[in-house]
């Protein structure tokens, strides 16, 4: 059997020093299947993407199989199988690129994980804002930059405060708000919808093979394919808390119930709101809260009450899904980090093992890129969600391409290597599904640079040139940083050292 590349905390010259870490932190980060689930649902269903999925139509059914099935799928299976090899549970796709594609790419791949969620939050938040603007009746929450940016910092940073308490308590927390804020009104919103239809109220959609698969394809139809792709992402940037579970080979368990679960949310949530609302009243950041007010007024319940008592759950689950988006990646990036991809700083983590050097750091990042779009796009709350949509799901699928290539290299090169999972015994259909999976990337890369339907004339070259700024900067940066590995690396292998020191002493 070939050697496994030695890479990851946990193995390598600090495999030592990082597992005397790890035993010294495991009472704040350990995590049941169930929990790690949670996590990765609340990361990768998002109810803040019903709406524009309503806005497609009866196509969404089309998008949303295409996109779960063909797509999301494979994916899963596929970072379940890199998990599961020896060695390489450890820094998520930062060790899967890096074991394959060597140290560039992989410090390359995780920096553009890290970096994309940063835009990726705003959208988050701008859907708790509309959320909260029509619980609280006040509209004036999505439509004044200067009160939206400023309710933006409130959330973020109080999200920031969480994570210093560790991914045990990060966890809980993240299981506690799926149920209550993300699981049970989508689920309510199911019965709410099937109730609607059987008292025959006025469908705007009807499902059949002329309507669900679009006439035709060109731009204006396929950049509605962008949102539903958005929608299953994420799911791998769970991968880093693998070493935190009881039992690790649940990890390709959980991401196979993953894929099901999202794929089934994500098809009846965004049928609910594309069959009840006409499709010129649904706005992209309030839609779902209006949705559901709509519907229980429909079926003769107060909506008014209730839909806004539903807005304020839906805001905290998504509130809950940022926490999660900040506690994945950045524990990818720490690995990064302790191996000399950034400066000695930020490898060092707090008293219960929590990179938080790092996690302000993109705390700051976020508030950046919060503040030009909040306000470019001004009173256009739909315009700053659309742009902030579209540079999340730019930045991302940069991300998959480089791991799905990883893993056509892995199936070619490394197939000796041993592993606990594998997405199928045959080596070549493996390698087809990765194909296609790469196709479809990258056709949906080149997409998210068409301007949403709806958005104005006089701000369409605005979305274009924001967009293709913030792709250059992140796809130069890495490699401008990775110039300076070598002095990074000498840098903190000394600070590791000291560290080592202190925590034997400590553990005497």
């Amino acid at each position: 059997m070939a050697d496994v590349p030695a890479i990851g905390p946990h193995s390598g010259p600090h495999f030592s020093h990082d597992k005397t870490l790890d035993n010294s932190t495991r009472q704040y980060n350990q995590l049941t299947g169930l929990k790690l689930f949670a996590m990765s649902c609340s990361v990768v269903i998002s109810v803040d993407e019903f709406a524009p999925f309503g806005k497609a139509g009866a196509t969404s059914l089309f998008w949303l199989l295409i996109a779960g099935i063909l797509w999301f799928l494979p994916i899963t299976q596929e970072t379940g199988e890199m998990a599961s090899i020896d060695g390489w549970g450890d820094g998520g796709i930062f060790t899967w690129v890096k074991g394959t594609l060597g140290e560039k790419s992989g410090w390359t791949a995780m920096f553009y994980q890290w970096i994309h969620i940063t835009v990726g939050m705003d959208t988050m938040m701008y859907f708790v804002i509309g959320a909260f603007s029509i619980a609280f009746n006040t509209p004036w929450f999505n439509t004044q930059p200067l009160i939206r940016f400023g309710l933006m910092m409130i959330i973020l940073w109080g999200c920031v405060l969480i994570q210093h308490f560790g991914e045990k308590r990060v966890g809980k927390i993240a299981e506690w708000l799926f149920g209550l804020g993300i699981a049970t009104p989508v689920i309510l919103l199911i019965i709410v919808f099937i109730t609607y239809l059987i008292q025959g109220n006025p469908i705007y959609v009807h499902l059949s093979w002329r309507t669900v698969i679009p006439s035709k394809f060109n731009g204006t139809t396929l950049v509605a394919f962008v949102p539903f792709i958005l929608a299953f992402c994420g799911g791998e940037a769970q991968a880093p808390h693998v070493k935190n579970l009881e039992h690790p080979n649940q990890y390709p368990k959980v991401m196979l119930g993953l894929a099901l679960t999202a794929i089934c949310f994500d098809l009846l949530g965004s049928l609910s709101i594309a069959m009840t609302v006409p499709k010129a009243d649904i706005q992209n950041s309030t839609g779902f809260v209006y949705t559901y007010g709509h519907l229980l007024s429909s079926i003769g319940l107060p909506g008014d009450l209730l839909g806004k008592i539903v807005g304020v759950l839906l805001a905290c689950g998504i509130i809950g899904e940022l926490s999660n988006w900040l506690a994945g990646p950045n524990q990818g990036l720490f690995v990064a980090a302790r191996q000399g991809y950034m400066p000695k700083y930020f490898a060092k983590p707090n008293k219960r093992g929590v990179p938080m050097r790092i996690v302000v750091l993109q705390a700051i990042v976020v508030t950046i890129t919060a503040l030009m779009i909040t306000f470019d796009s001004g009173e256009n709350a739909d315009f700053a969600f659309n742009v902030s949509m579209a540079a999340t799901t730019a930045q991302y699928l940069m991300v998959y391409l480089m791991m799905i290539v990883a893993y056509i290299v892995l199936k070619n090169k490394y197939e000796n290597l041993h592993r606990t999972y594998r997405m199928s015994n045959s080596r070549t259909f493996s390698i087809v599904v990765a194909v296609i999976g790469f196709v479809i990337t990258l056709m949906a890369f080149f997409i998210t640079f068409i301007p949403a339907e709806g958005t104005p004339a006089h701000l369409r070259s605005t979305y274009v040139i924001t967009l293709v700024i913030m792709v250059v900067i992140v796809g130069i940066l890495p490699l401008i940083m990775y110039r300076y590995h070598d002095k990074w690396s000498k840098e903190v292998a000394q600070y590791l050292k000291e560290e080592d020191k202190t925590l034997t002493q400590e553990n005497k």
